[in-house]
């Protein structure tokens, strides 16, 4: 009894690495697909890239990306989610920032939005990849889909944080909460589209500044925040 419980134990710790060392593999796998994408959709574009090509640069398989991803559009969406935060991430971080002022804490992670691109060199070749070399063709309409469905859950919360009582007070007159969150969106895609098509035109770091410029046309008082800040 005592050897085959051993025995038993010793399948088991085999079949666990095994399974371990398959994961990882796996997921090696998917990371280095997502990787080759990335760069292909970047020195291409996204319309002249197929899911052959994106296999032959990762060297596996097309059967390989086809198990991680169920087409083009789907790989698309997943290399987006890498550089981009759910909705209810967002509402979280901006709560952190201050939970008395969320509009300060919106303010700062447009500001952080536009640092990062700076910074984190993946975030940047993404956004450029989508702003710049992405053509919404029929085989991404899923993407597009998703992509338009992000952005109308982040101006929803923007909105909902403007209709906040204590900031809709403070609202310029005939600035709405809708109106401020489609300008502040507006604003912010703007200076990243604009910094990415020409890094010298501006200096990531006077991004707060320039927000500020904003949130004063659309909220009285601005510089009280600001000195909070």
């Amino acid at each position: 009894i005592h050897l085959k419980t051993v025995t038993l134990a010793i399948l088991s710790h085999c079949l666990n690495l095994c399974m371990r060392r398959t994961k990882e593999e796996a997921e090696n796998t998917r990371t280095a697909i997502l990787v080759a994408a990335e760069m292909l959709f970047l020195k291409k574009g996204v319309s002249h890239t197929s899911l052959e090509h994106i296999a032959r640069e990762a060297g596996v398989t097309r059967g390989a990306v086809y198990w991680h991803f169920q087409n083009k559009a789907h790989l698309f969406h997943e290399m987006l989610n890498q550089v981009r935060l759910p909705a209810e991430q967002i509402t979280e971080h901006i709560s952190q920032c201050d939970p008395q002022n969320p509009i300060l804490g919106l303010r700062n992670l447009c500001a952080d939005a536009l640092l990062s691109m700076e910074k984190e060199p993946r975030k940047k070749r993404i956004f450029t990849i989508l702003l710049r070399r992405c053509e919404f063709t029929d085989d991404l309409r899923e993407a597009e889909e998703r992509h338009e469905a992000f952005i109308n859950e982040f101006i929803d919360l923007c909105e909902r944080l403007f209709a906040e009582p204590a900031t809709a007070e403070r609202l310029q007159a005939g600035v709405t909460p809708r109106m401020a969150a489609l300008t502040l969106h507006s604003m912010l895609l703007g200076l990243i589209s604009d910094w990415l098509r020409d890094p010298n035109l501006f200096e990531v770091s006077h991004a707060g500044a320039m927000l500020d410029a904003l949130f004063r046309g659309l909220i009285q008082n601005w510089e009280l925040d600001m000195h909070r800040n």
